[in-house]
């Protein structure tokens, strides 16, 4: 009884220290209570038993307590419960099964019908080269033995002159503008005045005096005389906005970062049915056309439409009769003015009924003075006629 006490209390004492220990406490508090005499039998044949195997082993042999608690942690941090983690992982599979069924909506492509055709027929119609554009367009304004950055300065001007202006009256300012010096030290050193002279008459010309000096100031601090290469630092500059910006990119830099949508560009896309739904500006109409369109055309299509706007598919009274899309345009024929019949002709008009035709201011003075000389229209009155009919009324 002695001695089952005193090995009760050494394995109290290193029950607290290891693992190992509170097993062997465990097995003899279990053996105790079945049966209390061979409880330390039982204890001694445990301590041989795992002292015997790790002798057996590789590794080197020290005090009992260290042995046991090396020999037990090991397993412990090997085995983790797993169940949290897979649960985890099915739901983040649920949740990734269901973005990838729905990716096919986001990543719908939508295109006109006919538009290769019609681009095809633009590109026949715009052979010969002969627009306004094509030949006084911003690619033309500038000076080709001038340095490179001075070229580029020159090509951003000539954009800003271009805006609410014809290709022909820019092209007469950028050349007093060159004739001058049209770099960015000698705008600064031109007073308003004088400029103002230089550029007249391109549309808002006072406006565009004022943002030519702010411009040059602001590439001579921040730029060191040149333009930005991006289209960010380019619609930072006073006047200048996407369409100048992405022309800008295209003709000076030679990078084509967007299409450069005019009015041109905005109106015939709009006639010819290239977007999904109709825009009021030119920016909606850039961003539309760019969703769509490949981008190996982006720099193509701006001097394709503005040419063929200026030629065929005019702002007022379009020649659709001479286009080649006039059977695939949704808009053909719907903009142009209606022809009126011949004089003599079963439809022609009578004059009773001539007032009723809505026309354009020039043609109806043309119509009126067709009616004069017609003989359609009753003669002025005289004074003294009106005299002789009153007195024969009185009488």
């Amino acid at each position: 009884m002695e001695n089952r006490s005193v090995i009760t209390r050494s394995a109290s004492q290193t029950a607290g220290c290891t693992p190992a220990a509170s097993l062997r406490t465990k097995l003899t508090n279990r053996r105790r209570n079945e049966d209390p005499v061979s409880a330390v039998p039982v204890k001694v044949e445990v301590e041989e038993k795992i002292v015997s195997e790790l002798r057996a082993s590789s590794t080197p042999l020290s005090t009992g307590p260290e042995l046991l608690h090396e020999a037990t942690v090991q397993p412990k941090t090997e085995t983790l419960p797993e169940y949290p983690h897979s649960r985890r992982r099915r739901q983040l599979k649920v949740e990734y099964e269901k973005d990838e069924w729905f990716s096919p909506m986001k990543t719908e492509h939508w295109e006109p019908a006919d538009w290769r055709k019609q681009l095809g027929f633009i590109r026949e119609m715009r052979s010969s080269r002969d627009a306004p554009v094509d030949n006084m367009g911003a690619e033309k304004c500038y000076d080709i033995e001038a340095p490179a950055h001075v070229r580029r300065f020159q090509v951003l001007v000539s954009l800003m002159l271009s805006s609410q202006t014809k290709d022909q009256v820019t092209a007469a300012a950028m050349q007093k503008l060159r004739a001058h010096g049209c770099t960015v030290e000698n705008i600064l050193a031109t007073d308003d005045e004088k400029l103002g002279k230089l550029i007249y008459p391109v549309g808002f010309w006072r406006n565009k005096v004022k943002y030519l000096k702010l411009t040059s100031a602001m590439l001579q601090k921040e730029f060191g005389g040149d333009i930005p290469n991006s289209v960010e630092g380019l619609v930072r500059l006073p006047g200048v906005g996407p369409k100048m910006a992405h022309l800008a990119m295209d003709i000076a830099w030679d990078q084509v970062s967007g299409i450069g949508v005019d009015t041109h560009v905005h109106r015939i896309s709009n006639r010819l049915g290239w977007l999904r739904k109709a825009t009021k500006n030119p920016e909606e109409t850039r961003k539309a056309l760019e969703e769509w369109l490949p981008r190996e055309l982006w720099s193509e299509i701006n001097w394709l439409l503005v040419g063929f706007g200026q030629q065929v598919c005019l702002p007022v009274n379009p020649l659709c009769s001479v286009c080649l899309n006039q059977h695939s345009c949704p808009s053909a024929h719907k903009n142009s003015p209606p022809k009126r019949p011949k004089s003599g002709s079963p439809r022609s008009p009578s004059p009773t009924s001539s007032s009723k035709i809505k026309t354009e201011p020039k043609q109806e003075a043309a119509l009126k003075d067709e009616m004069i000389n017609k003989e359609l229209l009753p003669t002025p009155v005289s004074h003294t006629t009106k005299r002789r009919l009153k007195t024969k009324i009185n009488a």
